[in-house]
């Protein structure tokens, strides 16, 4: 018999070895799901059942939300939120069938093309989190972020061991090309990730800019057509172009605001030293 198991509480004994066993659902729910198959008249293996498999369920959940924690999401948005009739440019279907994954089992690529506003982080970090829920490592950032990460880690001697890192993720989505001209040795530096990345993982972009404009991101034509040559090689283009919907969404709470304020009345006066209602 193991150590202590004849001495003490069951009870006590019970919720130590289950600690030790990293169980901690079945800590919780041992005794509520035990009442239950009693009532159900349920027998001993299904009550095992029913508790080893809340117990897997939690643990699933857990891994996920560390998957997202990871990621450094700066916000977690799926697609039930997301407006596609303010989008019609966007090919529903093909963004619900990305939304599986499959398209990382195969390293393809993903860029989402389109004005300011019209949605392209909501869908990048909608995609990102059906990949963390299909249980794929996910990395999120900017693109003027993840160059500065990448300089940083060439000036303090560490810059393997990012570009290693960031070669293991299976899916990498890098936000707002376009927004920040880069500078040449940055450029360089965002094309070797990229180029580690090709036919080994799936990378997501979302840019401002159509693919003729990339050269005033990059500044050399050579490299622009070298990261293109890349990324669209095994792509999946999503065009996001129209109106910005972030736009129509502050003008409408602008226009609900004008509706609910209360109109003056001139047919009624407030008696400034009694506070009174009175009609005029």
């Amino acid at each position: 018999m193991p150590a202590g198991t004849t001495s003490g509480t069951p009870q006590v004994l019970l919720a130590h070895h289950l600690k030790q066993l990293k169980l901690p659902t079945v800590l919780r729910e041992y005794d509520k799901v035990a009442r239950e198959c009693a009532r159900d008249g349920v027998d001993h293996p299904r009550y095992l059942l029913r508790l080893i498999e809340l117990e897997l369920i939690d643990r699933e959940r857990r891994v996920v939300e560390r998957r997202i924690r990871q990621a450094r999401f700066p916000a977690v948005k799926s697609l039930d939120t997301f407006k596609f009739e303010a989008i019609p440019s966007l090919n529903k279907m093909l963004v619900l069938e990305l939304a599986r994954c499959e398209y990382i089992l195969r390293h393809e690529n993903i860029i989402a093309l389109g004005n300011s506003g019209t949605g392209k982080t909501h869908v990048a970090l909608s995609l990102g989190l059906a990949a963390c829920q299909k249980g794929f490592s996910v990395a999120f950032t900017t693109a003027a972020g993840l160059v500065n990460q990448l300089m940083e880690a060439r000036d303090e001697k560490r810059l393997l061991r990012l570009q290693r890192e960031l070669a293991a993720v299976r899916l990498l989505i890098v936000d707002e090309l376009g927004y920040v001209p880069l500078s040449p040795t940055g450029a360089e530096l965002l094309f070797e990730v990229f180029s580690q990345r090709y036919e080994r993982g799936s990378t997501l972009v979302t840019s401002n800019l159509p693919f003729e404009e990339w050269t005033s991101v990059f500044g050399a034509e050579r490299l622009t057509g070298a990261l293109l040559d890349r990324l669209t090689h095994h792509v999946h283009i999503l065009s996001l172009n129209g109106e910005s919907y972030r736009l129509a969404q502050s003008a409408g709470r602008r226009r609900g605001a004008r509706v609910a304020e209360p109109a003056a009345d001139p047919d009624v006066a407030i008696d400034p030293e009694t506070g009174e209602i009175t009609s005029t």
